[in-house]
This record gives C-alpha cells, structure tokens and sequence, in this order.
C-alpha cells in the first residue's frame, strides 16, 4: 500500500465543498457532498467527476442548478475512490468503472437515493453506463458529458505527458506557467487567475514548490501502455443499457476524450437523445454558460416530472 495521500485541509477548491464520507466495503471512504435537500419530491442530480478528476469539476454546475429558479433541488457530487477526499484502493488492479460503479450504487443506497438522473464526466459517463448496465432501476435519466463507449487513446496519452510534465517542474511559478500553457489550449481567452483555480482542482503546491497530485498516481501509471495511435476497443453493449431512461448527450468542442465521430454514432443510434455541443473550450466543461445549465435543468425537470408524475 502507498503512502497515504495528503489533501489541504484548507484547499480552495473545496472550500464551499464540505463533505461526509461514505464508509463502502473494506472501510474504503467516499467524500459526498449533498447541495440543496434529498426528498421524494425532486430526482436528484448525481455528478460523477472524471478520470483523475474530484467534485470540484462541478462546483459551478451545483451552484447555477439551484439558483436558476428551481430553489433547492438536490445536487450530489461525490469523489471516485483514489480521487479529491476519497479513500485510495487498496490496489491499483482494483480501479476500474465496474468498481467504481459498485461503489456509487452503495452511496446512492446509504443516501436513501432510489432513482437518480446521472451526470457523468469523461470516466465518470463510462461509470454511469455500468451503473445503468447493472443497476437500471436506478437510472430515472443519464447525461453524458465527453463520454461515450470509447475513449480517445489520443486524449489519454496527452493527459499522461502533460501531468508528467507538470510534476517534474519545481518552484511555484514554473509550475503555474506550466499548468497555463496546458489549460489555455482547452480554455482560450481564458485569464490567468482562473486558469490557476482550474489547475488548483487536480494539484496543489507543496512546501518544496512542487505540483502535488489531488489522486492516486497508480491512476496514471495504469494508463503507461497506451499509444497514441492505439484504437480502443468501444463498449457499445455498456452504451446501449442506457435504454433504460432518457438520454442527454454533451460534448464540448475542443475535448480530446470522445471522438467526434464516435458522438455522431451515439446521437445517431439514440435519436431521442437531447444533444448539444458546449462552445470554445475543452474537458472538464467549465459550465459557466446559462445554455448548457439551462439545457440539463429543463432535462432534468422533465425526467423528475415523468419519474414522479406530477409537475414540479
């Protein structure tokens, strides 16, 4: 077992993120945050962060959902284990979306939560689609944000020489300019200061002025036999159980974790599928547009209205 990795108790990102922890199996701890109030009167909104990536991701998506007139609607973020304040697995043959899966079906049961409209990330889709692949009755609706059946070998391997590269740099500044040239790619005319709060999400800075991973490292270092021009297999059989309830498919523009072509095939072999593409930046999606917000909110006002079969 690695050492334990250490989490700023005062980490900015997580400021306005205060968490319980779920304890699963093997006493492995899942960080929950829960915004707005659990009840049977609304189907809540599960989000469920990327690959390395924690619940700060959706921090903004939290916030704008309640305050655009649909007062506290249940919003729950929560962190994969090995990922933000989450426990790490045990072993690194451990990780993996059917685990992961599991494991959001064992939270989803302490919280009291019978059906929830998914919203996942990157991974975090690939995980809902196991959940819906085993778990169905769960499932009121799914959105899946830069996810589908297979993953852009291109994106991973990217992801892999970035964060290389950005954790070998030493001294606060270098390593600032570092995260900036990266982010900016995804994010252009985006200022400075807040590409420092994105980079702030996955890294802090430690004593010594080095990145310090907000994850597991054994999460990257699983990912050291992919190349570049790898094909992979697709999981169409995970991405047909999503038949089970409504489907809203978002891919932002400069993402390099779903192929274009492979988001096309999805909308395509889900024609009721509500799709749209999030303009001028890349993944994690910033959400700080009033039209995608408003666009998985009236999704979401729908499902609940037809789960529970009443207006809202």
């Amino acid at each position: 077992m690695p050492r334990p990795r250490t989490v700023p108790a005062d980490h900015p990102p997580f400021a306005a993120l205060p968490v319980t922890h779920v304890t699963l199996a093997a006493k492995l701890r899942v960080a929950v945050h829960v915004a707005g109030t659990l009840s049977s009167r609304r189907v809540p909104v599960v989000c469920i962060p990327g690959y390395q990536r924690n619940m700060s991701d959706f921090t903004e998506f939290a916030d704008y959902f309640r305050r655009m007139g649909r007062g506290e609607w249940p919003v729950v973020l929560l962190d994969l284990p090995g990922r933000g304040r989450s426990d790490d697995r045990a072993k690194e043959s451990d990780y993996g979306s059917l685990a992961d899966a599991r494991d959001v079906a064992s939270v989803l049961a302490a919280l009291g939560i019978g059906k929830a409209v998914v919203l996942g990330q990157g991974h975090g889709g690939q995980v809902a689609m196991a959940l819906a692949a085993n778990h169905p009755l769960l499932i009121a609706g799914t959105v899946l944000l830069d996810a589908g059946p297979m993953t852009d070998s291109r994106g991973i391997v990217r992801l892999r020489n970035n964060l290389a590269h950005v954790e070998a740099l030493r001294g606060a500044k270098p390593v600032g300019a570092g995260f900036r040239k990266i982010l900016g790619g995804d994010y252009p005319g985006l200022p400075d200061d807040r590409l420092d709060a994105l980079a702030a999400r996955s890294h802090f800075i430690d004593k010594r002025g080095r990145a310090r991973p907000l994850y597991d490292r054994r999460l990257i270092e699983a990912l050291a036999s992919i190349n570049f021009d790898d094909v992979l297999l697709a999981q169409w059989p995970l991405y047909d159980a999503l038949t089970c309830a409504p489907l809203m498919l978002l891919r932002t523009q400069l993402t390099d974790q779903l192929r274009r072509e492979t988001f096309d095939e999805m909308v395509r072999r889900r024609d009721d599928a509500v799709a749209l593409t999030i303009a001028g930046q890349g993944s994690p999606a910033l959400f700080d547009q009033h039209e995608e917000i408003e666009a998985v909110a009236e999704f979401v006002t729908r499902v609940s209205r037809q789960v529970l079969g009443r207006a809202i």
